[in-house]
């Protein structure tokens, strides 16, 4: 049977990056986000990808319905041999960390970090059921911000981190039984999350920021994907790949 991925946040920005990419590479996929599966842009992008694609509507903030979700995926699409955790949110307010609200802290690292570690939860105990078949994989879609700070955007930057030091537990856990665990790092990013700061990263990254001297794409995060997923990089399992374009390289 071909492989199927399962792609948290796929209808959208990176996450749709990577289901192209994946989609490219000969996966059936799974997308599982927040929209109702009537919304124009979950249609969009199920046009997008073709009828091998199915939509699944989930609030990653409630853990407790994880397992029912893979439940209706396995159901109607058969089992998941790639997970691609890359649904997230943006701090709520941009400001000084001092002033981060419990209500907007709890926001971010519910979904950034508590959804994306039981989501990976659920689906590896999944995966320890099936020794045969594709290779299985799960990639958390953290950020440069796991690593590098912004003291106006705080609770997100502690939300990746944590999601980065799951990625390397849960990496340690499933090596043995052969199941990949990887932590892509994106930079910035061409996507809706980052349009309201657009004006003032280009300026930033023309005045050298990143040494790439562009924005990232999409399809810059699934090209990298792709050979995860399909077990080119398995010896490599938890690994840590940045995707920005040398933005996190230190220098003098």
């Amino acid at each position: 049977m071909t492989p199927l991925a399962l792609v948290t946040g796929g209808q959208q920005g990176i996450g749709l990056g990577i289901a192209t990419a994946l989609a490219g590479a000969g996966f059936r996929i799974a997308i599982a986000s927040l929209p109702a599966p009537d919304h124009p842009q979950v249609q969009a992008a199920l046009t997008q990808l073709g009828p091998q694609t199915g939509y699944f509507q989930h609030d990653l903030a409630l853990a407790e319905a994880v397992p029912a979700l893979i439940d209706r995926i396995e159901a109607a699409m058969g089992p998941v041999s790639a997970l691609v955790q890359n649904a997230g949110v943006a701090a709520p307010v941009r400001g000084d960390m001092l002033d981060i609200t419990p209500a907007n802290f709890d926001i971010v690292t519910g979904i950034n970090l508590r959804g994306a570690f039981f989501v990976a939860q659920a689906m590896a105990r999944r995966m320890i059921t099936r020794e045969a078949g594709p290779y299985r994989s799960i990639t958390f879609i953290t950020s440069v911000s796991a690593r590098m700070a912004s003291v106006e955007r705080a609770d997100y930057c502690i939300s990746k981190a944590g999601a980065a030091m799951a990625a390397q537990a849960l990496a340690l856990r499933l090596a043995p039984l052969g199941i990949g665990v990887f932590e892509l790092r994106p930079g910035i990013i061409a996507t809706g999350m980052t349009e309201g700061v657009k004006d003032t990263y280009t300026a930033r990254i023309a005045g050298g920021l990143v040494p790439a001297a562009r924005w990232g794409q999409p399809a810059d995060i699934g090209s990298v994907v792709v050979p995860i997923a399909t077990g080119q990089m398995a010896f490599a399992t938890g690994a840590v790949i940045p995707v920005d374009g040398g933005l996190s390289v230190q220098r003098l």
